[in-house]
Formats: structure tokens, sequence, C-alpha cells
């Protein structure tokens, strides 16, 4: 098995026995759910809660820059979409080449089924990409984006990226589905 394989293995295997599994069956009323006031979330277009949003499509993510200290809870549509464009779809273009992907004109999704279809999609050209690498390709920094570490020192960091933001949006359901009481409505 070569570096790469493994490197695509590591993060694979989260994704199929941890992470995926734990978002089958995402609603939209969770995928929304502000567990505290003043999240950042994915809203309808000029309906920010932030300093300002990012998106060019029918729904916003709500953002600033620099980002506050400390960082704003956020939504799982928010983690979701942090995901897709962030952590993946940046450095699928920058590493594999295709579509580029910006946070900025990037159609952010406003179901959660038009949020899981994104990160499959984005997840797939990731692995398929790791999967594509020589080891003699991860010695090297890569060659296109602004990142000048070994691609290797890369693949790890979308893997503990992915790791980190998984878990963050599990125990967000974890906690929607384990409230006490009526849940609180808030509109996107």
């Amino acid at each position: 098995m070569t570096r790469s394989e493994r490197l695509a293995d590591q993060l694979d295997w989260y994704w199929h026995k941890n992470l995926r599994p734990r978002l089958d069956g995402l609603t939209d009323e969770e995928y929304f759910w502000e567990p505290v006031d003043d999240c950042w979330s994915v809203r309808p277009g000029g309906a920010t809660a932030a300093p300002a949003a990012e998106g060019s499509g029918t729904w916003t993510m709500d953002s600033a820059s620099p980002a506050p200290e400390p960082a704003p809870v956020t939504t799982i549509a928010w983690r979701l979409g942090h995901i897709i464009v962030s952590c993946l779809g940046y450095r699928v273009c920058w590493y594999f080449g295709g579509q580029e992907v910006d946070s900025g004109t990037f159609a952010y999704a406003g179901t959660a089924d038009e949020a899981l279809d994104q990160l499959d999609e984005m997840y797939g050209r990731w692995n398929a990409g790791v999967r594509e690498l020589a080891d003699a390709d991860l010695d090297l920094p890569p060659a296109v984006g602004p990142e000048r570490f070994p691609l290797e020192n890369r693949v790890l960091h979308v893997n503990r990226e992915l790791i980190h933001h998984g878990a963050e949006i599990s125990l967000l359901r974890d906690l929607y589905r384990r409230q006490v009481g009526p849940v609180p409505h808030r509109t996107p």
C-alpha cells in the first residue's frame, strides 16, 4: 500500500464508519438549528446576522474578517458549508484541478439534503485525488495554492479538519435530539 493510499484510507475509514452514517436522516430543522442566540449559519441572501456574508447564491454563510474572538457558535449548516468549501473545495481545486471553489461565490445549500449532496461530491473528489498521488508528490509543496508545506502535511491537515468538524456536527446532532421541552424554532 502506498503512503497516499494509507492517508486516504485513514480519512475514508472515519468517513464511512463515523461521520457519514451520523449525517443520515439530517433534517432541515436540525441543519438550521441554533442552540444559542447569535449563532452563525447559512441564511437566505441578505439576512446575515454576522458582520458579513459569503456566497453568491440564494443562500449565504455568515462571516467576518477578521474572525471574531471568541468564535461564534455555528450551526450544522455553517459547519457543513465550511467543510465543503474551506476544508475540501479550495484544496481539491488547488491540488487536483477542476472547477475553482471560492467562498465568496459558492452557492451554499438551503437544505440539509442539498448540503449532503455537496459534501458527498466534494469528499469523493478529495479522496480520489489523494489516492492518485504518488509518494514523491507527498514530499513536495503543492504546485498551486498558498500553502508551502509538503503535500503530505496538507493531506493530514484536511484529515484532521474533517475529523474535528465532523465531531462538532455529531455533537450538535446529539444535543438537538436530547433537548428537554420543545425545540426553539428560529427561522433561517
